[in-house]
């Protein structure tokens, strides 16, 4: 057991882990390579989300359509004389570390003291005679497969497009308007902030831009630039352009955040203004075809890593745009729409990639906001949203998006560290350890980005985080990422070791939690909850084999492996037939509620299985799940679909898909008509949560492969719907192997294994299966699972 103090070897490796990898800050960077030959992804064959008319400005979180880059985003409405842009950055956070207790021994959670994720700026693109009601031929599009936001129409016999895009490459946000047939462009470009900041032009750069700071010293700038073959000017609060044949306008903006514990999370060396203004010029001097062509070839090296076909569409279906497609889906009757459905997998993909790149991870919303009031502050919720976030990554053949996470996690730990160390044995806390020692870390419900803890302590959070962290090793086998998430993984097992406590089942002793809450119901005092002892089992397995992988501290792993031996597992009721919750017979909780806390083990979890696991848990798992209903919030009913696919049950994970897909209207939950997971807390008003975009994927890709180290299932849960043909490449699996499979009449065709630093595996197609030996970077083609 520890002795409550931090090891010095965490200390040390700490520093390492953050010296190797720190977060990147909104900074200077150079000018990026540029492709030579355009790299779009022609329009016939590009996956797009299309609508006839523009988005409600009133309603933009419904109907606009999301960019991004990672660190700042936008929502555009794509209304043809006034374009409205919700412009985010990942950084724009108030509050600070909050570690100052409630009188409940429980953390503040409010905007202030916890602080919330805020707007940078609206941004109007203003032209006018261009009113949707005087064009025609009018589309506006998210084309997928390139990363823009396209809109064309027509007006007096000229042909305009305007193109928008948030580019990594040149860290802004670009619209370039061009036309065919001898029109001109003429507008201008508003910039707002949404604090009450003031904006200013440089009439000699044609640039107006604001900057200002936050209570808690965060400082902050956004600006925006114009450049055409006309006249452009700067006025006001505006950059104008006029009698253009072409234009190119740039918005940029960030903050000072840095992700430096010892510095207060700032970085004092930034100019969030002059890099603001910089980046908007530098990106103005390059032509809106280049500046589009380095997006979509940077955009393309992640998005292209997997493909999907779940089988052909229907003319008819094909004509439909996509609000149209989505009603006709969910009306009585209907037939499978698989284009659609693969389009709704590749937008969450999409998301991963505008929302997670170099910078802080996606919380509750994404960069995607209505306003400075989002609900939950759009933190990091740690005991479902911001792991729900994150299991899309690796299998979706974009893990380098998954970064941003253990970054996070790396940057945040020396503070989580500090306020466990000070704060979890505060007398006022009903969850301290009455062991009266304290080690390590652990987290609250919800996290900021400057270490700040918020609501509830939550104890078991940091088991669930390692869950997820040491899932992306897995999938890459990527040892220097071990290395670096070392410290994590040991913090959490130190700080169970110094809180379990001894009690006596059946004659024997075992170690179980404290007293604990099973998120997000039932009694907040119950000891040995499924949820904890499920993911201490897991956590102490991983840093047993992590360990022994990077043959380190074998003697703290010994330990730590005795303690897991010690662990109390959960059982079956024999009152119910369920999976227990709590360590009791009844059901202490609510039946349909929406967490499935209890059955972490079987997903995201390996421990409960349909192949190999024990049947009478298996058996009182599915029980539960079915209990559970299979109607919930999206992000619910996608943790729902995940766990019936591990199960094999395409029927019911695909049913859950569909419930997903039903277009939201204000009803309790769907998808709106930009793709957006809705759901209604009031009469009037909805909200956007980004998990159910994220999670819905997982599970579609765990219909078709399932993979723990050593083992991949093809096809677990094919549902009839995809069953005629299909086919993905690119899948990640776990012990680090990407799969290409094609598929017909529900049978396997062809398998093609790749090795990614994974060297062994067996690979199941229904009643067959094969063992794999591959060195990294090897590739064999599976004949011998083809029927």
């Amino acid at each position: 057991m520890s002795n409550g103090h931090p090891s010095r070897r965490l200390v040390l490796g700490l520093g390492a882990a953050l010296a190797l990898n720190a977060l990147p800050a909104f900074t200077a960077h150079a000018a990026p390579s540029r492709p030579t030959i355009s790299p779009l992804v022609p329009a016939d064959a590009a996956t797009t989300l299309w609508y006839p008319e523009p988005a409600d400005e009133d309603v933009l979180i419904e109907q606009g359509l999301p960019l991004g880059n990672g660190r700042i985003g936008a929502l555009v409405g794509a209304d043809p004389a006034r374009e409205l842009f919700h412009v985010t950055d990942a950084t724009l956070w108030t509050g600070g570390a909050n570690a100052t207790l409630d009188s409940d021994g429980q953390f503040p959670y409010g905007r202030d003291d916890f602080g919330s994720l805020t707007l940078l700026a609206r941004v109007m693109l203003h032209m006018p005679g261009h009113e949707f009601s005087a064009v025609t031929g009018y589309r506006r599009t998210l084309d997928l497969s390139n990363g823009l936001v396209t809109t064309t129409y027509t007006k007096d016999k000229v042909r305009y497009v305007r193109e928008m895009f948030a580019s990594a490459a040149d860290d802004t946000i670009v619209v370039r308007l061009s036309q065919s047939g001898g029109g001109s462009l003429s507008g201008a470009l508003i910039l707002s902030g949404t604090h009450g900041e003031t904006t200013g032009v440089d009439k000699d750069r044609h640039l107006a831009s604001f900057s200002s700071s936050f209570a808690n010293g965060l400082r902050y700038a956004a600006a925006v630039a114009a450049a055409g073959d006309g006249t452009v000017a700067a006025i006001g609060t505006r950059v104008t352009f006029t009698d253009c044949t072409e234009v190119t306008l740039v918005i940029s903006g960030g903050t000072d955040y840095a992700p430096d514990h010892a510095a207060g999370y700032r970085d004092p060396g930034a100019d969030p203004l002059a890099l603001a203004q910089s980046k908007a010029l530098a990106a103005a001097r390059i032509s809106g075809s280049r500046l589009r062509d380095t997006h979509v070839a940077d955009y393309r090296s992640r998005y292209d890593r997997l493909t999907l076909d779940l089988g052909d569409s229907g003319t008819r279906q094909r004509r439909l745009d996509t609000w149209s497609r989505l009603k006709a889906r969910a009306a009585d009757g209907a037939v499978p729409d698989p284009e659609l459905e693969a389009s709704y997998l590749q937008f969450g993909r999409y998301l991963a990639i505008c929302g997670s790149r170099d910078g802080l991870p996606m919380g509750l919303q994404g960069l995607w906001l209505e306003g400075n009031t989002p609900d939950w502050m759009g933190d990091y919720h740690t005991d479902i949203n911001i792991q729900m976030n994150y299991w899309l990554p690796d299998r979706a053949g974009i893990g380098d998006t998954f970064t941003a996470f253990a970054d996070y996690c790396l940057a945040q730990l020396p503070a989580w560290s500090e306020v466990t160390r000070q704060n979890f044995q505060d007398s006022r806390n009903r969850y301290r350890n009455t062991s009266g020692k304290v080690a390590g870390w652990t987290v609250a419900f919800s996290t900021n980005p400057y270490g700040g803890l918020g609501w509830w302590w939550h104890p078991a959070g940091n088991a669930w985080l390692c869950e997820s962290l040491y899932e992306h090793y897995e999938f890459t086998q990527d040892t220097k990422y071990l290395a670096r998430i070392m410290p994590l993984l040991k913090g959490a097992c130190e700080f169970w070791e110094a809180r379990l406590i001894t009690t006596t089942v059946d004659g024997r002793e075992v170690l179980i939690d404290d007293h604990d809450w099973s998120p997000e119901h039932g009694p907040q005092d119950a000891r040995g909850i499924t949820y904890t002892q499920e993911l201490l089992w897991s956590l102490f397995g991983h840093y047993e084999e992590a360990c022994r992988t990077l043959d380190g501290d074998l003697e703290h792993a010994a330990a730590v492996g005795e303690v897991r031996e010690r662990l109390y597992l959960p059982r079956v009721s024999p009152k119910s037939g369920w999976l227990e919750e709590w360590m009791s017979e009844d059901n202490l909780g609510e039946t349909t509620h929406r967490h499935l806390s209890p059955l972490i083990g079987l997903f995201p979890g390996d421990r409960i299985r349909p192949d190999g696991g024990d049947p009478e848990l298996l058996k009182g798992a599915t029980e539960l799940l079915t209990a559970r209903g299979m109607e919930s919030y999206g992000w619910a009913c996608a943790w729902r679909a995940a766990c019936w696919a591990r199960l094999k049950n395409a029927d019911k994970a695909y049913q859950l898909l569909l419930t997903n897909l039903r277009p939201w209207s204000g009803g309790d939950t769907g998808t709106a008509m930009n793709f957006f997971d809705m759901y209604r807390v009031s009469d009037t008003r909805a909200i956007f949560q980004i998990d159910a975009n994220l999670g819905t994927p997982t599970a579609m890709l765990e219909m078709l492969v399932h993979s723990r180290p050593g083992h991949i299932d093809l096809l677990p849960a094919l549902p009839d719907a995809w069953a005629g043909s299909g086919s993905l490449k690119g899948a990640g699996a776990r012990g680090g192997f990407t799969v290409d499979v094609s598929w017909r009449h529900g049978r396997v065709r062809e398998v093609t294994l790749r090795s990614v630093g994974g060297r062994r595996t067996t690979v199941t197609a229904g009643a067959k299966s094969t063992t794999v030996t591959l060195k990294p970077g090897e590739t064999v083609t599976l004949t011998e699972l083809v029927d």
